[in-house]
Parts: C-alpha cells; sequence; structure tokens
C-alpha cells in the first residue's frame, strides 16, 4: 500500500517515512508544494498525508490538486486546531486532520480507519469490481462518492442526497457487512463537520436519516438492521 507524505520539516518527514515503512507502508516523501505537483502523477498512491504550512505554498492547494485528478483520500498535518483550519480542509474533501504535535500510534489508527472508511482494503485495492458497492437496492459509487436507489422495476437509478457523514456511516457498513457492529464501533468512525466526535444521540439521528433515505420502509428496514443488545447489520 503506497502513501504520499508531503511534509516540509526533514526530523518530522524521514521520522513518519520511518515509521510508516516498518508497518509495511510503500512511502513517497516530498518537501514542497511544486515538488508535490510534480510527483504524485507518477504514480497510484493508496492515501496522501498533506502539511498544510509549506515554503511555498500550502497543502490546500495540493489537496485540491489530487483531489482534480483522483479520489484518494487525504490525511491533513496541521500545527493549528482552529476550527476555521479544519473545516476549511474536510470542505475540501479531505478525509481526516491530525494537529502537531502527534503521537505516531495516532496517525497510525487515523491512517487505518480512513482506508477501511473509504472502501480500500490494506493491499490498496477497492472493495468491488469497478469501485461499485451494492446492497440490494442501493448502489455505492466509490469514485464519486455518490449513492443511486434502483427502481426494481424499472432499473432506473435515483441519487439519494446523502451527507458527508451519512455517507461515512453507510461506508462503515458496507465495509462490515455480515458482521454486527455496535454503536461504540460506529462512534470511533464518526465526526461532524466541525471535526467533534459524534456522541451516542446524534448516532441515532444520523442511522435514522439514513434509514429513511435508503430503505425501501424506514419502518421496517432491511439493509441496516437492528441486532437488539448488540448493534447493527448490513448482511452480505
Amino acid at each position: 500500500m503506497r502513501l504520499f507524505l508531503l511534509e516540509d520539516d526533514d526530523a518530522i518527514g524521514m521520522g513518519l517515512k520511518y515509521s510508516l515503512e516498518k508497518e509495511n507502508y510503500e512511502v513517497v516523501h516530498v518537501r514542497t508544494k511544486n515538488e508535490a505537483l510534480e510527483t504524485f502523477s507518477e504514480k497510484s498512491y493508496d492515501l496522501c498525508i498533506l502539511d498544510i504550512n509549506l515554503p511555498d505554498g500550502n497543502g490546500y492547494d495540493v489537496c485540491r490538486y489530487i483531489k482534480e485528478k483522483e479520489d484518494v483520500p487525504v490525511i491533513f498535518l496541521t500545527a493549528s486546531d482552529a476550527e476555521v483550519n479544519v473545516v476549511m480542509g474536510l470542505e475540501m474533501g479531505a478525509d481526516d486532520y491530525v494537529c502537531k504535535p502527534f503521537r505516531i500510534n495516532e496517525l497510525l489508527a487515523r491512517i487505518k480507519t480512513v482506508l477501511r472508511r473509504s472502501g480500500r482494503g490494506r493491499d490498496g485495492s477497492i472493495s468491488e469490481t469497478e469501485g461499485i458497492l451494492e446492497i440490494q437496492n442501493v448502489r455505492i459509487h466509490l469514485s464519486e462518492a455518490k449513492v443511486g436507489i434502483v427502481d426494481e422495476t424499472t432499473g432506473k437509478e435515483t441519487t439519494a442526497d446523502l451527507t458527508a457523514l451519512e455517507y461515512r456511516l453507510l461506508l462503515a457498513f458496507c465495509n462490515n457487512r455480515g458482521n454486527v457492529m455496535s454503536r461504540n464501533q460506529l462512534l470511533e468512525d464518526m465526526w461532524d463537520v466541525n471535526g467533534d466526535f459524534v456522541n451516542d444521540n446524534t448516532l441515532t439521528v444520523y442511522i435514522k436519516r439514513l434509514r429513511d433515505k435508503i430503505e425501501k420502509d424506514p419502518a421496517n428496514p432491511q439493509i441496516i438492521r437492528t441486532v437488539r443488545g448488540l448493534g447493527y447489520i448490513v448482511d452480505k
């Protein structure tokens, strides 16, 4: 699995590269905005880790360039946890952010979570052929982050208008099909647009909203089923 690392501080960059390679990731390390723009198109990557403050620009510009080229998961490294920086990154399509200074184990955990949410396996492959997941009459286009509902009579597909968090929640279920997911497991992966982790009560609201948008009969859900006392399950 190949990671793209943009970090201008050599001490941090080399330390991260060493630690990530110990976890069997292949890491391409660049130090400037211009080097990042020149290097990114030479190979394909499973995830990008981008520093925001650079000597010749910022990581936002690089993220914008990457997202125009390919839908690759992005984690920002930032020296500031100011809300404006976090929101700007998430609105730009970033999947997560980590504030400096950070523990390497924290970053490794975030990487694994983002890769799992994005539908990429440990080998870097999309979990379904051609980047499409299908569950009953729900069709998830991973490369476009779009969800369609297929009419079983006509075959016509209409787009379900999911929020970013509803989409992440659906992916979490899809990537664990056949396994019961506890509320605690779901809460580990969920946060709102401001970067705040979702609490238990809010999770209930998001699951209801998601069911309202994808289930034929939300009052009797057949896609995201409740396993009483344990959590939720999406069948294989």
